[in-house]
């Protein structure tokens, strides 16, 4: 019997390919986390980020039953640019409806565990500011949002970040350079106050 935990993604994922479904279990399991979490900081709606998530790994287990998955050890990455298609297409869905999705769960923008030590006032104001960067980045363009919610939502590097939406690491870093530019522009056109104590 093999220590399942030990394999890598691919060798679970060929392990899959060749009829072991517990293999499929425990990638799904060992990326859960991380790409539900994704699809949830982006849809800020827990019940549709749950429904993107399932879409997601039924494609997954389409395309390796297909043989549409080429190995080259980003297999993570590989679901992630699944899930964040899903994500447009919902959306693009939604705007060809007129409608957009909103609901108040709130999840923290640009979360970091160097915040956690903070007293209750600390913890208060910095919501404040997430909340209120949350709602700047609202008004960014779209493309310059992705690469926002990549950087720091899901901690890519602006290689993986242009891996995974088809562009050069220098038009990542661009769009981010932009966002940053733009972010500035509303912080200052709204007078607002984006310091902690």
């Amino acid at each position: 019997m093999f220590r399942t935990n030990a394999l890598s993604d691919n060798e679970l994922v060929q392990r899959f390919i060749e009829g072991d479904q517990n293999s499929l279990e425990f990638l799904i399991h060992r990326h859960k986390s991380r790409v539900y979490s994704y699809i949830l900081l982006i849809v800020k709606n827990q019940e549709l980020a749950e429904d993107i998530f399932q879409e997601t790994f039924i494609k997954v287990i389409r395309s390796l039953k297909r043989g549409k998955y080429v190995e080259n050890g980003k297999f993570v990455s590989w679901v992630l640019r699944i899930s964040h298609n899903l994500i447009i297409d919902h959306f693009r869905r939604e705007k060809l409806q007129g409608t957009i999705s909103n609901d108040s769960t709130e999840v923290d923008i640009f979360n970091s565990q160097k915040f956690s030590d903070f007293t209750i006032e600390d913890e208060m104001v910095y919501s404040q500011i997430l909340s209120e960067v949350k709602e700047l980045v609202k008004e960014l363009p779209d493309d310059q949002q992705q690469v926002i919610y990549m950087r720091h939502y899901m901690d890519l590097s602006f290689k993986e970040i242009a891996e995974q939406t088809g562009v050069s690491i220098n038009t990542a870093l661009g769009r981010m350079r932009y966002a940053l530019i733009n972010l500035r522009k509303l912080i200052k056109q709204k007078n607002l106050e984006l310091t902690r104590i």
